[in-house]
C-alpha cells in the first residue's frame, strides 16, 4: 500500500482521518470494486473531525491550483490569523490586501481573498461564531448543511462536500473534482458526457456510504500517478495500470495513442 501524501486536501498524515479497514463489497458494483481496489493501493480511512470553518476556508485556497500550492497558503494564513476555533472572526475583519499577500502562494489570491472575507461575514452572520458554524457543518442534517454552503458565493459543490466529508465526517459523501470527473468517465463508471453533479451522484449509488471518503482521496492520488489528463498509464500498456481491467478507456486510443475528452465520445 502506497504512503498518504503528508500534502492533501484532506490534510495527509498530519490529521485526515483515522485508519479503517472495510470489506470489499460483493461483487454486483463494478463503481465499488474500482473503489475497493484503489483502497489497497493507497489507504482506507475515515474522515471527519476537522474544524468546519477552516475547512472551508482550507478548501477555497485548494480551487483552481495543487494541494503543494495550497496547503502553504493555508499554514501562512493559519499563522496570521489563527486559531482555527476564531478563524471566522479575524478573516472578517482581514484587510484585503494583507490577506491576498498571506495566501498568494494559493494563486488567484485576490478573488480567494474576496471569497474567503465574505464566507467568515457570511458566517458571523448567520451562526454568530466560528464554533457555532463549526458546529452546524457537524450536527446539522447533510442536505441542509449543503444547501446553506451553497449559497455562500464562491462556494460550488465540491467545496461543499469537502466540508461535510473531512469537517462533519459524513458517510456516503464523493467529492468530485477534476481528477475523479476525468477518471469515473474514462472508466465507465459515470456517462461519459455527465458533469460533476452527475458523476457524485452515479458513484454515491454505487458505493457503499462508508466508502465514499478514501475512495475519493484515493482516486484523487491515482489521477495524479496512473490516470493523468493527457498521458494515462494504459497507454504504456496493460500491466502500466492497475485498473487496467476494469476500466473502459473512454477517449484514450491504445492503438494511437489519442487521449480525448470522454464527453467527445459522445457525439460520434
Amino acid at each position: 500500500m502506497a504512503e498518504e501524501p503528508d500534502r492533501n486536501i484532506s490534510g495527509g498524515t498530519s490529521g485526515g482521518g483515522t485508519p479503517a479497514q472495510f470489506e470489499p463489497g460483493d461483487g454486483t458494483s463494478r463503481t465499488e470494486a474500482i473503489v475497493d481496489e484503489l483502497g489497497e493501493l493507497y489507504w482506507q480511512k475515515e474522515y471527519g473531525g476537522r474544524d468546519g470553518f477552516e475547512c472551508l476556508v482550507r478548501t477555497i485556497l485548494s480551487q483552481n491550483t495543487s494541494d503543494v500550492a495550497s496547503q502553504p497558503a493555508h499554514d501562512d494564513l493559519l499563522n496570521r490569523y489563527g486559531p482555527p476555533a476564531e478563524l471566522a472572526e479575524t478573516l472578517a475583519e482581514a484587510d484585503h490586501d494583507e490577506l491576498a499577500e498571506t495566501i498568494a502562494a494559493a494563486g488567484l489570491y485576490n478573488r480567494k481573498s474576496e471569497v474567503i472575507r465574505n464566507a467568515a461575514r457570511w458566517a458571523l452572520e448567520e451562526f454568530g461564531s466560528t464554533a457555532a458554524f463549526d458546529a452546524f457543518v457537524a450536527e446539522g442534517d447533510p442536505d441542509e448543511v449543503r444547501e446553506t454552503l451553497l449559497g455562500v458565493s464562491g462556494v460550488g459543490p465540491k467545496t461543499a462536500d469537502c466540508v461535510l466529508l473531512f469537517a462533519g465526517g459524513r458517510g456516503g459523501v464523493f467529492p468530485v473534482d477534476t481528477h475523479v470527473h476525468r477518471i469515473a468517465r474514462r472508466t465507465g463508471i459515470a456517462p461519459p458526457d455527465a458533469d460533476h453533479e452527475a458523476v457524485r451522484e452515479a458513484i454515491e449509488a454505487a458505493v457503499t456510504a462508508e466508502k465514499c471518503g478514501f475512495g475519493h482521496t484515493a482516486m484523487i492520488q491515482f489521477g495524479r500517478e496512473y490516470c493523468t489528463a493527457r498521458k494515462p498509464a494504459c497507454l504504456d500498456g496493460p500491466e502500466a495500470c492497475p485498473l487496467y481491467d476494469r476500466c473502459d478507456r473512454v477517449g484514450i486510443d491504445e492503438i494511437d495513442g489519442n487521449v480525448r475528452d470522454p464527453a467527445t465520445v459522445v457525439d460520434e
